[in-house]
């Protein structure tokens, strides 16, 4: 055996699996809809059409070869039409070797907080005289939202036995960050932490209202991460990687979702739960191809 593996591809309409040798070189791939089978390397053909008859059933044919027929091929080559060009899939961006200081499976919870904290925060003795006292501080908003994503991060722990995989604070290249990204058997989800301790929060399309206040477009930009995930898992990845934008509240008393607001997932902390059962989005191989890609630093940083 050659170690050939096989990898969905979908761009412009086409629906194709790949198979490829270690070094990532296709050998053949193969059409989903019609099962016609193009060689691109011959002597790969039989381990290559028992790969994707695995995959794509019965009916399986070789359409053309690049390499040319097979001594059983019951037509003599001279009758063969010449082989169609193939379209090659587009170039997809290459990240260098991962070095421990740019995987971002290092990060913990609330990671980009506990940075701006440690570098510009109050000291041990100043929080202590705060708490003490009883005083309200330029930093407590900071506190507030550190307890927050630290209570979804340990919510999300609960998925890995799942199959799933999670990333905190990935720094985005304008500057912002991902509070956690999800990634497992139903999709990747960008999911955008929100901590109103005991309030009432309504949440419509595009904004959100807290004890009634002034709407904050916490919809829009959850939409807007998402759509920003998607374009920097899409330069790596050779297949369609289905990302979700989720909000969750931390600490509120009570939580509307208007009944027309599907475009984005809504939950409070307990309810992430929900996110578990999900499947059938990308394959257990699919999942690490992603997960690879997202922990690196440099991937976010180049958009």
């Amino acid at each position: 055996m050659s170690d050939l593996t096989v990898n969905p591809w979908k761009r412009h309409g086409k629906d194709r699996l790949y198979v490829n040798l270690p070094n990532g070189a296709a050998v053949a791939w193969a059409d989903r809809a019609t099962k016609v089978v193009t060689i691109k390397v011959q002597k790969y053909q039989d381990e290559a059409l028992a790969l994707l008859r695995r995959h794509l059933g019965d009916g399986v044919t070789v359409g053309s070869s690049f390499a040319g027929a097979s001594a059983s091929d019951p037509v003599p080559r001279a009758q063969q039409s010449p082989p169609t060009p193939e379209r090659r899939a587009p170039r997809l961006a290459s990240l260098p070797p991962l070095a421990p200081s740019e995987d971002l499976q290092r990060n913990r919870p609330g990671a980009r907080l506990l940075g701006l904290i440690a570098e510009r925060g109050p000291s041990t003795a100043q929080r202590l005289k705060t708490k003490l006292l009883r005083q309200s501080s330029d930093w407590d908003s900071w506190y507030t939202g550190l307890d927050g994503e630290q209570r979804v991060g340990r919510e999300l722990a609960r998925l890995s036995p799942l199959g799933w995989r999670v990333l905190h604070g990935i720094e985005k290249s304008n500057g912002g960050d991902i509070d956690h990204l999800l990634i497992g058997p139903g999709g990747v989800f960008s999911i955008n932490t929100k901590t109103h301790p005991g309030a009432s929060v309504w949440v419509g399309d595009t904004m959100a209202k807290v004890n009634g206040g002034k709407p904050h477009p916490y919809a829009a930009a959850s939409k807007a991460e998402a759509d920003y995930v998607r374009g920097v898992l899409g330069r790596y990845c050779d297949f369609d990687v289905p990302v979700e934008p989720v909000l969750v509240f931390v600490g509120v008393e009570r939580l509307q979702r208007t009944a027309t607001q599907y475009a984005v997932r809504v939950y409070q902390e307990r309810e992430v739960a929900a996110l578990g059962p999900l499947a059938g989005a990308l394959t257990p191989e699919q999942v690490e191809a992603v997960y690879a890609v997202a922990r690196h630093r440099r991937a976010w940083l180049r958009m």
